[in-house]
């Protein structure tokens, strides 16, 4: 093998790179000792940009496209660059390629709760959790502030950051929304819509843009809970009278499932007494009715009442009877004197 073949098997004439995982979000060109020839090909996919470094120092940046290198297609470098040698001379240069794609799917979640000033409740805490996704928007901007030089990076080497500065934030983005916290969990869209706002600018600086947020939960403290099953059973029985008469009937349920025998029996009996007076004291309004007045009855004077004939005695059967001999009248077959003359009978 000549020198001109060993030299120009040291040079570089093709550049790209191929992504092997999704989850790299930059990969440095591997040279293998070799230099990159002027006029070489530099291929960038759609979803890349190519950054070439010199000596530690940012010099040209490529969009998705296929390119010669040469002194018009890298300004930053030829400036760098005294090209002592011509302008086909070989150079030494770092090519890193950033993945610019979206990063889909990426977990969120309050490890600790979240303070927030609710105007109905006060101060209570809150945790959450959902799913983000971000993309490189300023290659530049990453590879000073975040990459530097490594080989590679993945997402992993960024999302820790992310979920802390999105999560600390997030309480902020709460309390400007103004959401009561008894409306959270019906304005979930609208609130991480807010949150995108609000949150985005705080990843800006890193070269990151934040694409989307999705809040799928936010969980009430336990007894912020209680005070929102109470009011709904408010709700439900309508007022205050009715929500009496619901509270004595849970309280009789309570006794009755008391597991003490004949002690647990007598709880529930009085409860259930309680539960009636309330029934009777909740329930209807009194209302006042007066006694009734005795219905008039007339009575006619006495002069205008009819008077009744006495009434004859029953007659006695033909056979037991006979004829006074004096003066004729019907007497009892036995009799010896008439009881009407008092004339002796034979």
């Amino acid at each position: 093998m000549g020198i001109f073949s060993k030299l120009t098997g040291q040079l570089i004439d093709v550049i790209e790179w191929k992504e092997d995982a999704s989850d790299i979000m930059v990969h440095r060109y591997d040279r293998n000792g070799k230099e990159i020839m002027m006029g070489a090909q530099l291929t960038v996919r759609e979803s890349q940009v190519a950054v070439m470094v010199n000596e530690g120092r940012i010099a040209d940046v490529f969009q998705p496209g296929r390119y010669e290198l040469s002194t018009q297609n890298m300004p930053i470098m030829t400036m760098l660059q005294s090209w002592k040698y011509g302008f086909n001379s070989p150079f030494k240069a770092e090519v890193y390629f950033i993945n610019t794609h979206q990063f889909l799917d990426q977990k969120w979640g309050t490890s600790n709760p979240v303070m927030m000033r609710d105007a109905e409740f006060g101060m209570i805490r809150l945790r959450a959790f959902g799913i983000y996704s971000f993309r490189v928007a300023d290659p530049v901007a990453f590879l000073k502030e975040v990459f530097g030089t490594s080989a590679y990076m993945t997402v992993e080497g960024v999302t820790g950051q992310i979920k802390r500065t999105l999560v600390s934030g997030l309480s902020d983005a709460i309390a400007q929304s103004k959401i009561p916290a008894l409306d959270l969990a019906a304005n979930y869209d609208e609130l991480s819509q807010f949150a995108l706002t609000s949150l985005a600018p705080r990843i800006a600086g890193l070269g990151l843009k934040l694409e989307s947020f999705v809040i799928e939960n936010i969980s009430l403290p336990d007894e912020v809970e209680k005070a929102m099953d109470r009011r709904t059973s408010m709700g439900v029985v309508g007022n205050l009278n009715q929500y009496a008469q619901f509270q004595a009937a849970e309280a009789m349920r309570e006794a009755a499932n008391n597991p003490n025998g004949m002690g647990g029996l007598g709880a529930g009996m009085g409860a259930a007494a309680m539960m009636a007076q309330a029934m009777q004291g909740a329930g209807a309004v009194p209302q006042y009715q007066a006694p009734a007045a005795p219905a008039p009855q007339y009575q006619a004077p006495a002069a205008e009442q009819p008077v009744r004939a006495p009434e004859a005695p029953a007659a006695a059967p033909a056979a037991d009877t006979k004829f006074c001999s004096e003066c004729g009248q019907r007497i009892p077959r036995a009799a010896k004197f008439c009881p009407e003359c008092g004339a002796k009978q034979g």
